[in-house]
């Protein structure tokens, strides 16, 4: 059977995989530490799954309208009012089925075949995917660590051409924990207005900040508004990765657009997920300032200890649950015996070698990085980081 020449483009989330990978070593009984997947390790509070089981109790286990129900679409107002300074009305919102949808969703509708997407790198696996499955051409703009992985206003307009439609913009980001402060954004913001640049600005992570605050790109002024898409959704913030609620706002023709595209391929997210992202808007928050603390304890260890072995360097990242090491000074050298020509070769390393999984920098566009996930454990945390310490006394 022949495959499309679309679906042979796609590949395979790199996250995913190793997770898959590691979970298959644990199912043999290899003891491996995981730092790959974004994955809070905390259980969904109470009262949230209290309301998905009455959800169920009372029978709501049907259809509902393939954009989310009208109390879900008004919730996300009320949030998006209180907390970012944004008014949209219900028929703005979208709720899909996690926020990965809802990106996915905003690309199709935005980009056209042969339009130029500018994302900043390192960038979250699944957008240049995103963005080549719907005919576009990523335009990447690097980053580093000398610049805080931030993309600057100067770079953004060297890249622009005729083509250039569509941006994607993240902060807090994924993999780096990088956020842009309100006149990095603002500078950024004027370029794309200017320029008829649409923004879909993923705001997955807004709760998990540890230093400075989160600005709504959107919040940035009217105009800026009219031009951007912002995603959000339960995953991060709820410890609700599984239940696959995300939502877009935005305006109203783009919205209904996405919700044309969502009612032909998946229908409404699940009936009794949209109930429980309902309980977890308008209930109870002290949960997600419980989990915000204990991150920031862990991400300081991480980074103390990283900084303290052979050939890493690692910035503090102010936001989400990830650190994003330079190791460009191992590779070239030899590991446990044998040669690090790469951040994938040195990930698979410490797989074989320290039983450890990250996920390398050229999954995200970078190269000489590693991404290790906080979202785990103290305990793994401290064991996991000793056996990269023993590695790492073998180097060449």
């Amino acid at each position: 059977m022949r495959l499309s020449s679309r679906a042979r483009s796609i590949s395979a989330s790199p996250t995913l995989a190793l997770d898959a990978k590691t979970k298959k070593l644990a199912s043999e009984g290899v003891n491996v530490l995981s730092f790959g997947v974004g994955e809070p390790d905390f259980d969904t509070p109470e009262h949230i799954k209290k309301a998905a089981i009455e959800a169920i109790n009372k029978g709501f286990t049907k259809y509902t309208p393939s954009s989310g129900i009208p109390e879900l679409r008004q919730a996300v107002c009320d949030k998006l009012k209180k907390d970012n300074g944004l008014d949209y009305k219900p028929a703005e919102v979208l709720v899909s089925v996690g926020a990965k949808h809802s990106i996915y969703n905003a690309v199709m509708v935005l980009c056209e075949e042969g339009d130029e997407v500018l994302l900043p790198v390192p960038y979250w696996v699944s957008y240049p995917e995103m963005v080549r499955f719907a005919g576009g051409k990523v335009v990447e703009l690097p980053t580093g660590i000398e610049t805080g992985f931030k993309v600057t206003a100067k770079q953004l307009l060297k890249a622009i051409t005729p083509k250039t439609s569509l941006l994607i913009f993240n902060s807090p980001s994924n993999p780096t924990g990088a956020i842009y402060t309100e006149e990095e954004m603002r500078e950024i913001a004027e370029i794309c207005v200017a320029h008829k640049i649409a923004v879909i600005s993923d705001e997955i992570y807004e709760k998990l900040i540890y230093e400075g605050k989160h600005v709504s790109f959107a919040a940035l002024g009217p105009d800026v508004k009219a031009n951007t898409i912002t995603v959000n959704g339960v995953s991060k913030s709820y410890a609700m990765t599984g239940w696959r609620i995300g939502y877009a706002a935005g305006p109203k023709d783009v919205i209904d657009a996405m919700g044309n595209l969502q009612s032909h391929s998946t229908s409404n997210p699940a009936s009794i997920s949209q109930k429980a992202a309902l309980a977890g808007l308008t209930g109870p928050q002290e949960a997600l300032e419980m989990m915000r603390v204990e991150f920031k304890k862990r991400r300081d260890y991480m980074v103390k200890r990283l900084n303290e072995m052979p050939g890493v360097r690692c910035l503090v990242p102010p936001g989400a649950f990830y650190v994003y090491p330079d190791v460009s000074a191992i590779i070239g050298r030899r590991l446990a015996g044998k040669m690090v020509v790469s951040d994938s070769v040195l990930a698979d390393i410490l797989l074989d070698d320290a039983k450890i999984a990250v996920v390398p920098g050229h999954a995200f566009g970078s190269n000489g990085n590693l991404r290790f996930s906080y979202a785990t454990s103290m305990k793994v945390i401290e064991e996991g980081l000793n056996r990269l310490a023993n590695v790492l006394k073998t180097l060449g």
